[in-house]
């Protein structure tokens, strides 16, 4: 009888799985059908022929999956692509996206997935790095190039956006400022120029409830330019605000704000919310920036190294790709998620990929023991507590453990491990040594704990304050850290109070690469040498939306109309704000030759005339910086450049694996043929003109050739002599050693051949250098001995 019972629960079991595994292989996601370049036969340039021919395509192959009931309602496109490349966006089910992969006009159909944001006095630092004047070099700006930026949007109010003293919107600007219903037409100005959003497009499905991430986040998107989250309104300032006089963060970081690119006009297309970014969006934003007319791309946005993706299926890597066809340079952070190797995001080689570095700022926040010695944290709190006020108890977190709390929770202040009654009106000190707690996590624990404030002793992450707001909050490394620890138990009664934090100007040494900031080699390919370059990522202030939350505005202040902000997003603006800057002194150059101006004039040495460390302490390499630090005024006269073609992308494409076919679609090239050799990786560090150079394998006794061509855009008759640095035991060689360039525009190729000479096995960094007596042009490299 048993055994019968447990046969019918079985039936029972199969007649309700089947029903849902068939309506599993049914669920509607949103996909991305990409086509590649616009064809003629496609109705490119006219919106409602190309959104008709997409439209009959989805309906043919809906109407061929055969589904089980009939729709409710005709197929439908969330997002059509027609201007700098083509495809569109819809709902489908998986064997409807299997069904439009294998379409001859389709290249790839991906899942319109949710990436990720990668969230002053970094100018006059990047400036003074540099050495030259600025005042005789900066009259070289114009008012003519256009940054675009996509992010959450902007808040139009701040000042940063004034257009006082501007001249007339270039004429050749075709973008829009879109209403909502907060936010009018005339927000719009000579400096922000246009705005665009992008939500849920009338007529296209509603997200289902296996994507709904994206959906929130689209959603969350709906009905405005204006920025609610801060970080798009912090990065557009960063690239191209005005000059704001004395901006400061509620009396921090006083100074004069301004970007990279003052005199430059900015456009925000909206794709973000505070849950993530949709990648059609950012896709058909990036098609509408290129159609509307913009100079220059900063996109602070990527999806977590872990889920690298395929360069076709890459939304920024597709986008970048189109608008650099269109001569439209895209500048792209390299993500949080250092400093493991291996973690650097957006890494196309059509892509200027920045890393985050510190300045000569840092933000101190001392301890005062009960025994009068100080020791100096690093946080960003606005406490009311003094040196003439009250003294603190202060307690240990494994000495303040609840009940049945393990010690090494209540030391790492987990949620929920300490006792209310040992902690309220005291100073509690924890530990890092669990990576599981963030900092902002053990802050909030001891907050609601009681505590009066905060000591963390932890070395990660010290590079970078965390903003406490009002509570007495202060880090320290394990040094520092042990020396509170001896206190406390030494002493019957210590005591200790958090001072208000204070702003350490010229600090020494910086620039450093910052600890979150990813580092290389790239995921998809160690062939080409990532990240490009570094820019200022840390304590960055720059514009925001006034905050609404009354924990982060300190007691008796009004809401801050500047922030301060840490991550490789407040790198990548920096980055495409000195693009700007250098375009408007060359606006005849092409993407590469202004990316290849920045990265041959970046600087590898701090302001202690000492090589860039990382935040270990090591010298920095160039998968940590790429060709090192940001020097936007070196970069007007860089002497010689390398001119990355379409060509030697789409060589790339081919050497990476894909199929001429499938090139030929992508690049819009019907008479593109793959060149001989191809696939092969190593074909891609030696046949691809990039300002860098990247060998993923030297064996022993075989030595590898790299060819190179540089392009003199300075003086006529100039000379230039390479000078090498090189590891012991890697041999180099340098043919010919000297490049002679007769007039200005000319091209002159070279070769490095590198050889192992019993050369540690690794990664092995060095540089050859140019120089003519005025110009020194640096190509970095990377190679790997195995």
């Amino acid at each position: 009888m048993v055994k019968r019972a447990h046969f019918g629960i079985l039936v029972l079991a199969y007649r309700l799985l089947v029903p849902l595994s068939a309506e599993a292989q049914h669920t509607k996601e949103s996909y991305v059908v990409y086509m590649g370049s616009p064809s003629a036969s496609s109705g490119a340039g006219d919106v409602e022929a190309a959104r008709a021919a997409h439209l009959e395509m989805l309906s043919s192959v809906v109407v061929a999956s055969g589904e089980l009931e009939p729709r409710l309602s005709t197929p439908s496109l969330t997002h059509s692509y027609h201007h700098a490349f083509e495809g569109f966006v819809a709902e489908l089910t998986e064997e409807e996206a299997a069904a439009l992969s294998d379409h001859e006009r389709v290249v790839s159909v991906f899942r319109d997935r949710a990436l990720q944001l990668h969230t002053t006095r970094s100018w006059d630092f990047l400036d003074t790095q540099s050495g030259l004047r600025t005042d005789r070099l900066g009259r070289r700006a114009s008012g003519d190039v256009i940054i675009g930026v996509i992010d959450t949007g902007v808040w139009p109010e701040s000042q940063s956006f004034n257009d006082a003293g501007m001249g007339d919107v270039p004429a050749r600007w075709r973008g829009l400022c879109m209403e909502g219903p907060d936010f009018k037409k005339s927000k719009c100005n000579k400096k922000l120029i246009g705005a665009r959003y992008y939500g849920i497009q009338a007529g296209s499905a509603a997200p289902t409830s296996s994507n709904a991430s994206l959906g929130a986040v689209t959603a969350a998107m709906t009905g405005s330019p204006r920025d609610t989250v801060g970080h798009g309104t912090h990065c557009a300032s960063t690239a191209a605000g005005a000059v704001v006089a004395d901006a400061e963060y509620y009396g921090l970081a006083r100074g004069a704000a301004k970007g990279g690119a003052p005199a430059s006009r900015v456009a925000t297309y909206k794709v973000c919310s505070m849950g993530g970014c949709s990648s059609s969006a950012l896709l058909k934003a990036i098609d509408d920036a290129v159609s509307d007319g913009v100079d220059v791309i900063s996109i602070s946005i990527g999806m977590s190294s872990a889920f690298a993706s395929d360069f076709l299926s890459d939304p920024i890597a597709l986008g970048a790709f189109h608008a650099h066809q269109r001569g439209v340079l895209v500048v792209c952070s390299g993500g949080n998620d250092g400093p493991n190797p291996y973690t650097v995001v957006n890494s196309a080689p059509w892509i200027l990929t920045v890393a985050a570095s510190s300045i000569d700022r840092t933000f101190q926040s001392s301890i005062v023991l009960g025994n009068g010695n100080v020791v100096k944290g690093v946080a960003i709190n606005f406490s009311n507590q003094s040196l003439s006020g009250d003294r603190f108890p202060l307690v240990f977190g494994a000495q303040a453990a609840g009940r049945y709390t393990p010690a090494s929770e209540a030391s790492n202040c987990y949620p929920g491990s300490l006792d209310v009654q040992k902690v309220a009106g005291k100073m509690v000190v924890c530990v890092g040594t669990n990576s599981m707690v963030s900092r902002r996590v053990k802050k909030l624990v001891a907050e609601g704990s009681g505590a009066s404030g905060l000591v963390l002793i932890d070395d990660t992450e010290k590079d970078v304050p965390l903003d406490a707001g009002s509570f007495a909050f202060s880090q320290v490394g394990a040094d520092l850290g042990a020396q509170i620890l001896d206190y406390i138990n030494s002493t019957k009664n210590p005591t200790a109070v958090i001072l208000p934090t204070e702003d350490v100007k010229l600090f020494k040494p910086a620039p450093m690469v910052a600890s979150f900031s990813a580092r290389g080699p790239g995921g998809l390919t160690e062939s080409i040498l990532k990240p490009d370059l570094m820019a200022p990522g840390v304590s960055i202030l720059a514009a925001a939306m006034p905050s609404t939350d009354k924990a982060d505005v300190p007691d008796g202040k009004k809401p801050s109309a500047f922030a301060i902000k840490s991550g490789t997003s407040m790198a990548c603006p920096h980055v495409a704000g000195a693009a700007a800057f250098v375009k408007s002194a060359h606006p005849g150059w092409s993407p590469s030759m202004i990316r290849s101006a920045l990265m041959t004039t970046a600087t590898t040495r701090n302001n202690l005339g000492q090589p860039v460390a990382s935040n270990t302490g090591a010298v920095a390499t160039g998968h940590d910086m790429g060709a090192g630090e940001i020097s936007p005024l070196r970069a007007l006269s860089p002497g010689l450049v390398f001119d990355t073609t379409a060509k030697d992308y789409l060589n790339f494409l081919c050497y990476y694996g894909y199929k001429a076919k499938l090139v030929r679609m992508v690049s819009g090239d019907a008479g593109f043929a793959c060149p001989r050799g191809a696939p092969s990786p190593d074909l891609i560090a030696t046949g691809i003109n990039y300002p860098s150079i990247s060998v993923p394998r030297l064996a022993a006794g075989k030595a590898v050739t790299v060819s190179r061509t540089a392009m003199n855009v300075g003086p006529s008759n100039a000379t230039y002599t390479a000078t090498v640095e090189a590891p012991a035991g890697l041999s180099l060689k340098v043919l010919p050693e000297r490049l002679v360039f007769s007039r200005r525009w000319t091209t002159a190729a070279y070769e490095v051949s590198f050889g192992s000479a019993g050369a540690s096995k690794g990664y092995a960094y060095g540089a050859v250098t140019w120089s003519d007596g005025a110009h020194s042009v640096r190509t970095p490299f990377a190679v790997n001995v195995v």
